[in-house]
C-alpha cells in the first residue's frame, strides 16, 4: 500500500501558496520557517519531484506543486467536512485577511492575540490586496481584514503608515519635459491613482512602465530600474530601494480593520486592539498621527 500523504504537510503547502512564501506561511501556521521547509522536503521526497522553486527573492510552485495544491485543497476539504459532519471539529476557523504592507510585522502579533482570546479555534490567513480583501469581508468569506484606506474609508482605523516614493539606487530622474516612469499595482488600486494624481498636480507627466498584482512584484520592478513607486512604509525601506525626496509629499495612509456583518464583537475588538498596540509601540509611526 502506498505511503499516505500527511495532512499537516498538505496544509503547509496550501499556506505557502496562499501567503506567498515560506516566511509568511510560517507566521500564519505559527511554525518555524525551518519546520515549513521540512514539510515541503518530506512532500517532495514522498512524491519524488520538486514542488517549490526559487523565483527572484521569493518562491513559486512548480508544475508538480500546482497539481498537488489542487489535490491538497480537495483532500482537506473532504477531510474537514467529514469532521464537521461527525461533530469532531472545534469551533469554526477564524479567517483573517491582511494587505501585504502589514503582513510581515503585524500578523504574528495578531495571531497570538486571537489564539489567546479564542483558545481551541484555529486561525487561517489570506494575504491579498486591500480591494479584494474588503470585497471578501463584504461577501462574508473573511471574518475580518486589515486593509489600507480606500476611496471611501471603511471599518476602524488603527494606525497610519507614511507614504514614500521609492526607486532603485541608480535611478536617474527624467529630463525636463519627459514623463516619470511609474511602477504600480494593477487596477483597481488607490495608491496607483494617488501617485498619478499627485504627479499630474505637480505638473509632471507620468506613464505606467510596469504593474503587478503583488507587493513583491512592484518592488522587484522598481529594483530593476523600471520606474518609481509610491508605497506605504512600515518603518523600513524595501531591500534594494532608496526613498526619493524630490517627488510630492503625500503624507500618510490609514490602516483599517474591517469586519463582516454579524461577527462576534469580541473578535473585532481583539483585532482592533492589536492594531492599536502595534502602532502605539512604534514611535516612527506615532509621529505621523
Amino acid at each position: 500500500m502506498p505511503e499516505p500523504l500527511d495532512l499537516i504537510h498538505l496544509r503547509t503547502l496550501i499556506a505557502i501558496a496562499d501567503c506567498g512564501g515560506f516566511h509568511r506561511a510560517a507566521a500564519a501556521l505559527c511554525l518555524s520557517q525551518s519546520t515549513v521547509s521540512q514539510h515541503v522536503r518530506l512532500l517532495e521526497r514522498r512524491l519524488k519531484q520538486p514542488l517549490v522553486e526559487k523565483a527572484g527573492r521569493g518562491v513559486r510552485l512548480t508544475a508538480g506543486g500546482e497539481a498537488l495544491l489542487v489535490e491538497a485543497r480537495r483532500i482537506l476539504a473532504v477531510h474537514d467536512e467529514s469532521l464537521r459532519r461527525l461533530e469532531v471539529s472545534n469551533e469554526p476557523t477564524i479567517v483573517v485577511g491582511s494587505t501585504e504592507h502589514a503582513a510581515d510585522q503585524m500578523l504574528p502579533q495578531l495571531l497570538g492575540a486571537l489564539r489567546h482570546a479564542f483558545p481551541g479555534r484555529s486561525v487561517r490567513f489570506r494575504i491579498d490586496r486591500s480591494t479584494q480583501l474588503a470585497e471578501a469581508v463584504a461577501r462574508g468569506t473573511l471574518d475580518l481584514a486589515v486593509v489600507l484606506t480606500g476611496a471611501e474609508p471603511i471599518g476602524t482605523r488603527v494606525g497610519l503608515l507614511p507614504l514614500h516614493w521609492y526607486a532603485a539606487p541608480r535611478f536617474a530622474a527624467p529630463a525636463p519635459g519627459e514623463a516619470w516612469p511609474v511602477v504600480a499595482f494593477e487596477e483597481p488600486c488607490g495608491l496607483r491613482q494617488k501617485a498619478l494624481q499627485a504627479l499630474d498636480q505637480a505638473g509632471w507627466a507620468a506613464t505606467i512602465t510596469a504593474e503587478s498584482t503583488s507587493l513583491d512584484g512592484v518592488v522587484a520592478a522598481v529594483r530593476a530600474g523600471l520606474g518609481v513607486a509610491l508605497l506605504p512604509s512600515a518603518g523600513r525601506t524595501p531591500p534594494g530601494l532608496v526613498a526619493l525626496r524630490q517627488l510630492p509629499d503625500l503624507g500618510h495612509t490609514g490602516l483599517h480593520v474591517v469586519a463582516r456583518r454579524g461577527i462576534d464583537p469580541e473578535l473585532e475588538r481583539t483585532a482592533c486592539e492589536v492594531g492599536g498596540e502595534f502602532f502605539a509601540s512604534r514611535a516612527y509611526l506615532r509621529s505621523v498621527a
